[in-house]
């Protein structure tokens, strides 16, 4: 009993604590050959403001953390895979000029050391924390890849987002099959942080799929979206069935049963072109969206209503709470 009453006496851990990161650009009425707005990542405070950190970039597309470091960010740029560091605050190219266009960027959270990141012309992975860089993407008919992710459960599972559909590959992309959503260009693919084999991915034109086989096979999720682009996708880390999806002309969706149903969650939004959507894993309800040339909108309500959050004029083509080191 008395180590009981000793474990008592011990202080519980604190409650998660995460920094929001944004990849954008300020594109509203800009004039080519104009001094750019502020640009590339912004990261909100902890008293709410939104503070541009390192360098003034036109293009950055997305970014993950170290899971051994969250301190330190891989950010798809156009200009090639950066390394950032001190809460942004230094930047280093880890690709060649070879390299350009990058648009998606996952760090294999089983593989210290490994990252994958898509571009243009296919995939490419380093496992050596970016010093060298290796082709993952030979296998792919179509090099063109707007979205890759490395699986949560295991080393060298990949699911990619293709220009002619969705593939899979478990050995750490030398060789790929094809999965799904064949002759539609794919833009995001995320996988359930509640159950490891259900995937969701959104294509351009063609709505959604959802796997329940681990990323091995994908079916059409319903109508929604479809003849329109759907740009993103976030599940509630809170709640295992709440899924939210983003799109031009659809806006936000939100559904409340895993994909069975959706409803359209626009109310106060100044448009329904949205490029991202994220739930704020430390606050329950609380949802972002990037309003397309508006702004960051934040809803308390799983969406139901939205106010103005910041990031005036921008295009936000990802969000990413990233947690704070212990």
């Amino acid at each position: 009993m008395r180590w009981l009453l000793l474990l008592a006496m011990l202080p519980l851990p604190a409650a998660g604590q995460y920094t929001l990161y944004t990849c954008m650009v300020t594109s509203k009425d800009y004039v080519v050959g104009a001094k750019l707005p502020p640009s590339g990542i912004f990261r909100k405070s902890a008293d709410g403001e939104w503070r541009h950190a390192g360098y003034n970039h036109p293009f950055v597309s997305a970014l993950d953390y170290d899971p051994a470091d969250p301190g330190t960010l891989y950010v798809a740029a156009g200009n090639g895979l950066i390394r950032v560091r001190e809460r942004a605050g230094r930047w280093k190219i880890l690709t060649g000029s070879d390299v350009t266009e990058l648009l998606d960027v996952s760090v294999d959270r089983h593989a210290p050391g490994t990252i994958y990141f898509s571009h243009t012309a296919g995939i490419r992975v380093s496992r050596d924390s970016g010093a060298t860089w290796q082709d993952a993407g030979a296998g792919l008919h179509r090099k063109y890849t707007p979205a890759i992710r490395a699986d949560s459960r295991q080393s060298g599972v990949l699911v990619a987002g293709n220009e002619e559909g969705i593939f899979h590959s478990d050995d750490a992309g030398q060789h790929w099959r094809a999965a799904g959503a064949a002759g539609f260009q794919v833009l995001r693919v995320e996988q359930s942080p509640h159950d490891a084999c259900y995937w969701m991915a959104a294509a351009q034109g063609g709505g959604l799929f959802v796997s329940t086989d681990c990323g091995i096979s994908f079916e059409s999720a319903g109508n929604l979206g479809a003849g329109r682009n759907l740009s993103d996708i976030a599940f509630d880390p809170a709640a295992r069935n709440r899924v939210a999806v983003a799109g031009w002309g659809v806006g936000v969706a939100v559904s409340e049963d895993l994909g069975k149903s959706w409803q359209l969650r626009n109310a106060g939004l100044p448009s329904n072109n949205v490029w991202s959507v994220a739930f704020d894993p430390a606050k329950a309800g609380r949802v972002y969206a990037g309003v397309h040339e508006e702004a960051l909108y934040v809803s308390q309500d799983y969406g139901k209503t939205w106010t103005r959050d910041g990031l005036e004029g921008s295009r936000v083509f990802r969000m990413k709470f990233v947690p704070e080191r212990p």
